[in-house]
């Protein structure tokens, strides 16, 4: 069986600040153990990515604890207000009960 952990997805959505109505959703992925350290952690590795992109650095990979921030595109603005954090469930493993596939 896989090494199953407790997977969470943060989905912010975004806009396009050049023309508002061009609207998406960022997501990130990582370890967590709740939504709120989810959104904390979406949100620390999405600053520490703008900086060193801002810097005209390479963006960092993944952090130990699975976070990171890539596809980051200039000109849109993530809102953070409006950001949901839940459970990711593997296929593969921990599948909760009565959850269908």
């Amino acid at each position: 069986m896989p090494n199953c952990r407790q997977i969470y997805q943060v989905d912010v959505p975004i806009h396009d600040t050049a023309n508002p109505t061009l609207r998406g959703l960022h997501v990130f992925t990582g370890e967590a153990d709740s939504p709120t350290t989810a959104l904390r952690r979406a949100r620390e590795v999405y600053d520490a990515a703008l900086a060193v992109q801002r810097a005209g650095l390479e963006i960092p990979g993944r952090q130990p604890d699975s976070w990171g921030a890539s596809g980051l595109r200039p000109g849109w603005e993530m809102e953070w207000t409006a950001a949901k954090a839940d459970r990711w469930y593997n296929p593969l493993c921990c599948i909760p009960s009565g959850f269908a596939l």
